[in-house]
Protein backbone atom coordinates (compact mmCIF):
# COMPACT_ATOMS: atom_id res chain seq x y z
CA UNK A 1 0.00 0.00 0.00
CA UNK A 2 3.07 2.32 0.79
CA UNK A 3 4.79 1.80 -2.55
CA UNK A 4 1.81 3.55 -3.91
CA UNK A 5 2.17 6.87 -2.18
CA UNK A 6 5.00 9.78 -2.02
CA UNK A 7 8.04 8.57 0.17
CA UNK A 8 9.90 10.71 1.98
CA UNK A 9 13.74 11.07 0.81
CA UNK A 10 16.51 9.95 3.33
CA UNK A 11 19.85 10.84 3.55
CA UNK A 12 21.97 8.46 4.86
CA UNK A 13 25.62 9.72 6.53
CA UNK A 14 28.25 7.40 6.92
CA UNK A 15 30.75 7.10 9.60
CA UNK A 16 34.24 9.33 10.02
CA UNK A 17 36.31 6.10 8.91
CA UNK A 18 33.29 4.69 6.44
CA UNK A 19 35.38 1.35 6.49
CA UNK A 20 31.39 0.13 6.28
CA UNK A 21 29.62 2.95 4.54
CA UNK A 22 25.57 3.36 4.72
CA UNK A 23 25.38 1.69 1.57
CA UNK A 24 24.49 -1.83 3.09
CA UNK A 25 21.98 -0.24 5.33
CA UNK A 26 20.30 1.66 2.25
CA UNK A 27 20.57 -1.70 0.56
CA UNK A 28 18.19 -3.34 4.12
CA UNK A 29 15.48 -0.67 3.65
CA UNK A 30 15.32 -1.15 -0.37
CA UNK A 31 15.34 -4.86 0.00
CA UNK A 32 12.22 -3.62 3.01
CA UNK A 33 10.59 -1.95 0.21
CA UNK A 34 11.39 1.69 0.44
CA UNK A 35 11.83 2.95 -2.68
CA UNK A 36 15.75 3.23 -3.93
CA UNK A 37 15.38 6.51 -5.81
CA UNK A 38 14.18 8.35 -2.38
CA UNK A 39 17.87 7.21 -0.86
CA UNK A 40 19.99 8.24 -3.88
CA UNK A 41 21.84 11.21 -4.20
CA UNK A 42 20.56 13.70 -7.16
CA UNK A 43 23.99 13.88 -8.18
CA UNK A 44 25.57 10.58 -8.51
CA UNK A 45 22.98 7.99 -7.06
CA UNK A 46 25.05 7.04 -3.91
CA UNK A 47 23.22 5.95 -1.41
CA UNK A 48 25.79 6.91 1.30
CA UNK A 49 26.79 10.61 1.99
CA UNK A 50 29.80 11.58 3.16
CA UNK A 51 29.75 12.69 6.92
CA UNK A 52 32.28 15.56 7.07
CA UNK A 53 30.30 17.60 4.78
CA UNK A 54 29.04 21.25 5.74
CA UNK A 55 26.01 21.36 7.98
CA UNK A 56 25.23 24.58 6.13
CA UNK A 57 25.28 22.67 2.63
CA UNK A 58 23.37 19.81 4.33
CA UNK A 59 20.48 22.48 5.66
CA UNK A 60 20.10 23.86 2.59
CA UNK A 61 19.81 21.12 0.63
CA UNK A 62 16.98 19.81 2.51
CA UNK A 63 15.13 23.04 1.67
CA UNK A 64 15.87 22.17 -1.76
CA UNK A 65 14.27 19.04 -1.88
CA UNK A 66 11.50 20.64 0.33
CA UNK A 67 10.94 22.72 -2.46
CA UNK A 68 10.95 20.34 -5.13
CA UNK A 69 9.03 17.43 -3.37
CA UNK A 70 6.80 18.52 -0.88
CA UNK A 71 8.41 16.71 1.69
CA UNK A 72 11.30 17.60 4.26
CA UNK A 73 13.83 14.87 3.80
CA UNK A 74 14.66 12.15 6.44
CA UNK A 75 18.12 12.01 8.41
CA UNK A 76 20.04 8.52 9.21
CA UNK A 77 23.04 9.26 10.35
CA UNK A 78 26.36 6.59 12.10
CA UNK A 79 29.22 7.36 13.86
CA UNK A 80 30.02 10.60 13.16
CA UNK A 81 26.90 10.81 10.68
CA UNK A 82 24.96 11.17 13.62
CA UNK A 83 26.80 14.37 14.71
CA UNK A 84 26.40 16.14 11.06
CA UNK A 85 22.56 15.24 11.47
CA UNK A 86 22.51 16.85 15.19
CA UNK A 87 24.33 19.66 13.69
CA UNK A 88 22.18 20.18 11.00
CA UNK A 89 19.28 20.38 13.33
CA UNK A 90 21.30 22.83 15.43
CA UNK A 91 22.05 24.97 11.84
CA UNK A 92 18.40 24.85 10.81
CA UNK A 93 17.67 26.53 14.80
CA UNK A 94 19.76 29.41 13.85
CA UNK A 95 22.68 27.88 16.17
CA UNK A 96 25.39 28.83 13.74
CA UNK A 97 24.03 31.38 11.19
CA UNK A 98 21.75 34.01 11.23
CA UNK A 99 20.71 33.27 7.43
CA UNK A 100 20.90 29.86 5.63
CA UNK A 101 20.78 30.08 1.75
CA UNK A 102 19.23 27.22 -0.44
CA UNK A 103 21.85 25.09 -1.86
CA UNK A 104 21.22 22.64 -5.08
CA UNK A 105 22.76 19.38 -4.38
CA UNK A 106 22.79 18.90 -8.34
CA UNK A 107 25.64 21.77 -8.39
CA UNK A 108 27.01 21.25 -4.81
CA UNK A 109 27.06 24.76 -4.43
CA UNK A 110 24.72 27.73 -2.60
CA UNK A 111 21.61 29.25 -4.93
CA UNK A 112 21.86 33.41 -4.37
CA UNK A 113 18.61 32.92 -2.05
CA UNK A 114 17.86 32.39 1.64
CA UNK A 115 14.06 31.50 1.06
CA UNK A 116 12.35 29.02 -0.81
CA UNK A 117 8.71 28.83 -1.79
CA UNK A 118 6.80 26.26 0.88
CA UNK A 119 5.30 23.98 -1.41
CA UNK A 120 2.80 23.37 0.68
CA UNK A 121 1.27 26.99 1.61
CA UNK A 122 2.42 28.45 -1.41
CA UNK A 123 4.17 31.51 0.12
CA UNK A 124 8.11 32.42 0.63
CA UNK A 125 9.53 31.41 3.98
CA UNK A 126 13.31 31.04 5.05
CA UNK A 127 15.73 28.19 5.50
CA UNK A 128 16.13 29.33 8.97
CA UNK A 129 13.62 27.24 11.12
CA UNK A 130 12.79 24.48 8.35
CA UNK A 131 11.25 21.08 10.53
CA UNK A 132 12.88 17.78 9.60
CA UNK A 133 9.85 15.23 10.41
CA UNK A 134 12.37 12.21 12.22
CA UNK A 135 15.87 12.10 12.23
CA UNK A 136 18.01 9.26 13.96
CA UNK A 137 21.89 9.21 14.94
CA UNK A 138 23.08 5.47 15.54
CA UNK A 139 26.26 5.14 18.21
CA UNK A 140 27.38 9.04 17.87
CA UNK A 141 29.49 9.73 20.71
CA UNK A 142 31.44 12.67 22.35
CA UNK A 143 34.98 11.19 22.12
CA UNK A 144 35.21 11.38 18.66
CA UNK A 145 34.36 15.17 18.84
CA UNK A 146 37.17 16.12 21.21
CA UNK A 147 39.76 13.86 18.77
CA UNK A 148 38.52 15.49 15.58
CA UNK A 149 38.17 19.29 17.48
CA UNK A 150 34.41 19.74 16.43
CA UNK A 151 34.15 21.47 19.95
CA UNK A 152 31.13 23.59 19.09
CA UNK A 153 28.92 20.41 19.62
CA UNK A 154 30.50 18.85 22.68
CA UNK A 155 27.55 20.61 24.26
CA UNK A 156 25.17 20.45 21.78
CA UNK A 157 25.10 16.56 20.54
CA UNK A 158 22.91 15.37 22.95
CA UNK A 159 20.41 18.69 22.91
CA UNK A 160 18.09 17.86 20.55
CA UNK A 161 16.33 21.44 19.10
CA UNK A 162 12.81 21.81 18.24
CA UNK A 163 13.68 21.84 14.19
CA UNK A 164 13.04 17.73 14.20
CA UNK A 165 9.58 16.32 14.98
CA UNK A 166 10.66 13.24 16.13
CA UNK A 167 14.43 11.80 17.08
CA UNK A 168 15.85 8.23 18.38
CA UNK A 169 18.93 7.83 19.39
CA UNK A 170 21.00 4.85 18.97
CA UNK A 171 23.56 4.05 21.61
CA UNK A 172 25.49 0.91 23.49
CA UNK A 173 26.77 1.01 26.93
CA UNK A 174 29.89 -0.42 26.19
CA UNK A 175 31.10 1.62 22.86
CA UNK A 176 34.76 3.16 23.28
CA UNK A 177 34.55 4.29 19.74
CA UNK A 178 32.10 6.76 20.79
CA UNK A 179 33.27 7.25 24.52
CA UNK A 180 30.97 5.04 26.39
CA UNK A 181 32.37 3.01 29.08
CA UNK A 182 29.36 1.38 30.65
CA UNK A 183 26.76 3.84 30.75
CA UNK A 184 25.19 6.41 28.09
CA UNK A 185 24.16 9.77 28.38
CA UNK A 186 21.11 10.01 26.97
CA UNK A 187 19.55 12.75 24.19
CA UNK A 188 17.01 15.36 25.51
CA UNK A 189 14.69 17.49 23.89
CA UNK A 190 15.57 21.29 24.23
CA UNK A 191 11.61 22.15 23.48
CA UNK A 192 9.40 20.26 22.14
CA UNK A 193 10.80 17.61 20.16
CA UNK A 194 9.83 13.83 20.79
CA UNK A 195 13.14 11.69 21.64
CA UNK A 196 13.46 8.63 22.40
CA UNK A 197 16.76 6.63 23.35
CA UNK A 198 17.16 2.98 22.51
CA UNK A 199 19.88 0.59 24.33
CA UNK A 200 21.45 -1.73 21.53
CA UNK A 201 23.05 -5.09 22.54
CA UNK A 202 26.37 -5.51 24.25
CA UNK A 203 27.60 -7.71 21.49
CA UNK A 204 27.01 -5.28 18.14
CA UNK A 205 29.76 -3.38 16.94
CA UNK A 206 30.11 -0.02 16.43
CA UNK A 207 31.64 -0.03 12.92
CA UNK A 208 29.55 -3.20 12.38
CA UNK A 209 25.93 -1.17 12.80
CA UNK A 210 25.35 -0.33 8.86
CA UNK A 211 24.90 -4.36 8.17
CA UNK A 212 21.65 -5.02 7.98
CA UNK A 213 21.00 -6.24 4.18
CA UNK A 214 21.01 -9.57 5.16
CA UNK A 215 18.35 -9.17 7.96
CA UNK A 216 15.84 -8.72 5.30
CA UNK A 217 16.61 -11.81 3.17
CA UNK A 218 15.55 -14.15 6.35
CA UNK A 219 12.45 -14.67 6.23
CA UNK A 220 12.47 -15.55 9.84
CA UNK A 221 14.12 -11.76 10.90
CA UNK A 222 12.36 -9.89 7.74
CA UNK A 223 8.75 -11.17 9.21
CA UNK A 224 10.20 -9.90 12.97
CA UNK A 225 11.30 -6.27 11.16
CA UNK A 226 7.83 -6.06 9.73
CA UNK A 227 5.56 -6.79 12.89
CA UNK A 228 8.11 -4.73 15.48
CA UNK A 229 6.69 -2.13 17.96
CA UNK A 230 8.61 -0.32 19.80
CA UNK A 231 8.10 -0.81 23.39
CA UNK A 232 6.13 -4.02 22.95
CA UNK A 233 8.71 -6.33 23.97
CA UNK A 234 9.12 -9.98 22.15
CA UNK A 235 12.16 -12.24 21.93
CA UNK A 236 14.01 -11.75 18.40
CA UNK A 237 13.67 -15.38 16.44
CA UNK A 238 16.23 -17.92 17.44
CA UNK A 239 18.32 -19.98 15.04
CA UNK A 240 19.52 -17.42 12.58
CA UNK A 241 21.94 -14.01 13.04
CA UNK A 242 20.32 -11.54 14.78
CA UNK A 243 23.25 -8.94 14.50
CA UNK A 244 21.91 -5.31 14.15
CA UNK A 245 18.02 -6.33 14.33
CA UNK A 246 16.68 -3.99 17.05
CA UNK A 247 17.92 -0.60 15.20
CA UNK A 248 17.22 -1.66 11.90
CA UNK A 249 14.00 -2.51 13.03
CA UNK A 250 13.67 0.11 14.85
CA UNK A 251 14.11 2.38 12.01
CA UNK A 252 11.89 0.46 9.77
CA UNK A 253 9.04 1.05 12.13
CA UNK A 254 9.53 4.86 11.85
CA UNK A 255 9.88 5.28 8.41
CA UNK A 256 6.97 3.61 7.63
CA UNK A 257 5.32 6.10 10.39
CA UNK A 258 6.57 9.07 8.30
CA UNK A 259 6.33 7.77 4.78
CA UNK A 260 2.22 6.79 5.78
CA UNK A 261 2.80 10.80 7.55
CA UNK A 262 4.34 12.70 4.94
CA UNK A 263 2.53 11.60 2.27
CA UNK A 264 -0.99 12.27 3.94
CA UNK A 265 0.06 15.78 4.22
CA UNK A 266 1.11 15.97 0.93
CA UNK A 267 -1.75 14.99 -0.47
CA UNK A 268 -3.69 16.95 2.20
CA UNK A 269 -1.53 20.21 0.63
CA UNK A 270 -2.25 19.23 -3.22
CA UNK A 271 -6.17 18.19 -3.14
CA UNK A 272 -8.57 20.57 -5.12
CA UNK A 273 -9.91 22.91 -2.61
Amino acid sequence: MLARVPAPRIVALQGSVPLVTMEPFAEFLVAMGYPARQLEHPRDGTFSHDSFGSSEALAGTLAWHYEREGIVPLLIGHSQGGMLAIRTLHELAGAFNAHLAVWNPLRDAPEPRTTIVDPRSGRERPVLGLQVPWASAIATGKLPRLLLGQWSMLERLTQIPDTVGEFTGFAMEWDPIAGNFGSIEPYVATGSAAVRNVVLPSDYRHVLLPLAAGLAREPATRSWIDTYVPGAGGSPPAGVDTTNLIHAADIWHSLKKHWCREAQRLLAATAPS
